[in-house]
């Protein structure tokens, strides 16, 4: 199985904690070259020197905030106009919590910039890249809830279903060029972003976090919550040449806990 990714670079977005971060460590041990993305140039930099380089990598990084699409578009030009980038890893926080009918309309506007039109932005500046190089893999962490909507995440499930089915038209364009598109769906995983879910679930029925968090779990078949290296492993694997036929699809990494096929 060819697992190789040396010579290659990845964008990860959303690199300086949590899953983001989780996947640019793992895509590093595999052999590829990180630009990290995120908005705390600090963070970045401390994310940048843990890096594996074993294998030659140069780690760089872009500091940008999704809030502001047009600055992630200047900023991501003048970037891939001297870099090919053969792995993007699209991956930005979610909205905040919340019933549909209690969100404002300018809340689906601002989740739908920051996850699809930013997302978009940077396709459409990799791509060429990666048809010139005919090696191309784009994968973007949503969430589970594009299968079963999540109860409380009303924006969440919205912005999240769109971006599944921009996917997937992208998945059937560039597949003749060597591109895959595919979305990893996380279930719980431990992240700053689960944290804030169970800390307003918590005040919203008056348990504890921890009684939340231990319901959580006993959701999930496999009994617990992920830790977001799990969830990394299936981003890298996508990313490698191994995973060169796997196009279009959704891949939940839940422990089981997804009620569909």
């Amino acid at each position: 199985m060819n697992l190789d990714l040396k010579g290659k670079r990845a964008m990860v977005c959303g690199s300086t904690q949590g899953i983001g971060k989780a996947a640019a460590v793992e895509l590093a041990l595999l052999g590829a070259s990180i630009t990290l993305v995120a908005r705390n140039e600090e963070a970045l930099k401390e994310v940048a020197a843990q890096l594996q380089t074993g294998a030659g990598q140069q780690h760089d990084y872009i500091v940008a905030d999704f809030s502001f699409p047009d600055d992630l578009k200047k900023k991501a030009e003048a970037y891939g106009a001297k870099n090919t980038v053969h792995i993007l890893v699209n991956n930005t926080g979610g909205p905040p919590a919340g019933d549909a009918l209690q969100a404002e309309p300018d809340d689906f506007v601002k989740a739908f910039s920051s996850h699809l039109l930013c997302n978009h932005i940077l396709v459409k500046i990799v791509v060429p890249g990666m048809k010139q190089a005919s090696y191309g893999r784009i994968i973007n962490v949503i969430s589970t809830s594009v299968k079963i909507p999540i109860r409380g995440l009303g924006v969440s499930n919205t912005v999240r279903g769109a971006v599944a089915n921009w996917s997937k038209t992208l998945s059937v364009e560039l597949a003749p060029f060597g591109i895959t598109v595919n979305n990893v769906l996380p279930g719980a995983s431990m992240t700053s972003r689960l944290e804030s879910i169970i800390r307003t679930r918590a005040e919203k029925t008056g348990k504890t976090y921890e009684a939340v968090k231990h319901e959580m779990a006993a959701e999930v078949p496999a009994g617990r919550i992920s830790d977001p290296s799990e969830i990394a492993n299936a981003i890298a694997f996508l990313a490698t040449p191994a995973a060169g036929y796997i196009n279009g699809i959704n891949v939940p990494v839940d422990g089981g806990r997804t009620g569909s096929l």
